[in-house]
């Protein structure tokens, strides 16, 4: 059974950083696509940052390029968002998803795998 388990969110000013690890487990192997999605109250679920294998990132969302980092440690079968300079407007739950084939790394209905989603709180 293929399992994403989500860790590292939590609440901190605007500016602040915050780093997300995605651990998965009960897949033989790494998945080509993986990605951060996040959603906030009353809206759609959107994607942050997606990325090809460990090495080729395919997307940032425009409000988050430059201030966010995706990455993959194939090893540790882990997906990393690091998050810097925080603002208020980044503030959902954020949740990392998983697929072999993604023809649009954009869109959650491409995506098989779901994590259960972390919390993110950024304050003004």
């Amino acid at each position: 059974q293929v399992q994403l388990v989500e860790s590292g969110g939590g609440s901190v000013q605007a500016g602040g950083s915050l780093r997300l690890s995605c651990a998965v487990s009960g897949y033989t192997s790494s998945f080509n696509y993986m990605g951060w999605f996040r959603q906030a109250p009353g809206k759609e679920r959107e994607a942050v940052a997606a990325i090809y294998r460990s090495s080729t990132t395919l997307y940032y969302r425009d409000s988050v390029r430059g201030r966010f980092t995706i990455s993959k440690d194939n090893n540790k079968n882990t997906l990393y968002l690091q998050m810097n300079g925080l603002k208020p407007e980044d503030s959902a739950i954020y949740y990392c998803a998983a697929d072999p084939l993604v023809t649009d790394w954009t869109r959650p209905s491409h995506y098989k795998y779901w994590g259960q989603g972390t919390q993110v709180t950024v304050s003004s």
